[in-house]
């Protein structure tokens, strides 16, 4: 039991160890937001002085500004945070699904009526309607067979048990006990199980709490990927991952200023001229998302302006192509795997 109000041995102030909930959550947030702490100035230099953040904590001044990995984390969380709780278009499509639905009950399909396209013909022939209207009736026989045609994607198969059936009869396009088959049988069972409106609902919402976790997995490829472009000798796979935390903390403040513009949409459609300003402003963003790369490479490796033009460029395309792969395969990985 320490006495005095500083423990004699280490220094450490005396104060009561157990706290509040509420005096956790206070002290962490102004640990970012006090006027005197180093949140804002970290914030200002990261979007408007590419590449300062990550070369002062090279140099050996990280008291001054915010550290990259706490940074980064703070960041994620409010940039998800804020987008999950905001409502989402979801809401708006199932509303406008079901007035359609409503709508319709009573309108029945031309497909309904048993039409053929042989009989339009012999409709057409005894002079009932005209090789016009015989053409505009089959191309809106095709349109309906294809609305009407189940599933999000047409695999050649109605459901499971077709599939069981022609892998028991053999049939050549069709392996058995491949993963070809296992992504062809979950794909049919989630199509059989859920509607699409329920298969896209529950993938929006599965995707988008899991896309922080692709980040955070995919930038120690992104700073590997830097690694392979640049001096070797001079600079280690340490450095690049410093600059690939300023770099991903930037991206994800710029979307969620893209994300809040788009939100301001509706109040900015009123005009003409506050549409142009949205719009404006949001390609903007968008700009200066890819722009900002460019001149954060070059300061931060001290290249001369067209070798590092190229290196950014080459850097900024193998990421595009691989994020863009990995991308493809999560969104598979999050489909196969709806509930």
């Amino acid at each position: 039991m320490v006495e005095e109000r500083f423990c004699p041995n280490c220094g450490q102030e005396n104060t009561e160890t157990r706290k509040s909930f509420y005096h956790i959550f206070s002290h962490f947030f102004k640990d970012f937001t006090h006027y005197d702490n180093a949140f804002w100035r970290t914030i200002y230099n990261l979007l408007f002085k590419p590449a300062v953040l990550s070369k002062a904590f090279m140099s050996g001044k990280r008291l001054y500004y915010l550290d990259p990995i706490r940074l980064y984390i703070f960041i994620s969380f409010i940039t998800f945070f804020i987008i999950s709780v905001f409502p989402n278009e979801i809401e708006d499509i199932k509303t406008s699904s079901k007035e359609k639905s409503l709508s319709q009950t009573n309108i029945p399909s031309i497909d309904s009526l048993h039409i053929e396209e042989r009989g339009i013909d012999g409709l057409t022939k005894m002079g009932m309607i005209s090789q016009e209207n015989n053409d505009t009736i089959k191309k809106l026989l095709k349109e309906t067979k294809e609305i009407n045609s189940k599933g999000i994607i047409n695999l050649g198969f109605e459901n499971i048990n077709e599939l069981d059936s022609l892998q028991k009869n053999g049939a050549d396009n069709i392996e058995v006990n491949s993963v070809k088959n296992y992504v062809l049988k979950k794909w049919l069972t989630i199509e059989e199980e859920l509607t699409e409106e329920e298969i896209f609902e529950r993938f929006s919402e599965s995707f988008s709490h899991n896309l922080p976790k692709v980040l955070f997995i995919y930038m120690p490829i992104f700073a590997f990927i830097l690694w392979l472009f640049n001096n070797k000798k001079k600079y280690y796979y340490f450095d690049h991952a410093i600059f690939t935390l300023h770099y991903f903390s930037f991206l994800l403040i710029m979307i969620l200023v893209i994300f809040f513009i788009d939100k301001l949409k509706p109040l900015l459609s009123m005009s003409p001229v506050l549409g142009w300003v949205h719009f404006s402003l949001k390609t903007i963003g968008i700009l200066f998302m890819f722009y900002y790369f460019f001149p954060a490479h070059r300061l931060f490796y001290g290249d001369k302006f067209f070798l590092s033009f190229i290196k950014s460029a080459l850097v900024y395309l193998i990421n595009l192509f691989v994020f863009s792969v990995i991308l493809v395969l999560f969104s598979l990985f999050t489909y196969l795997n709806l509930k």
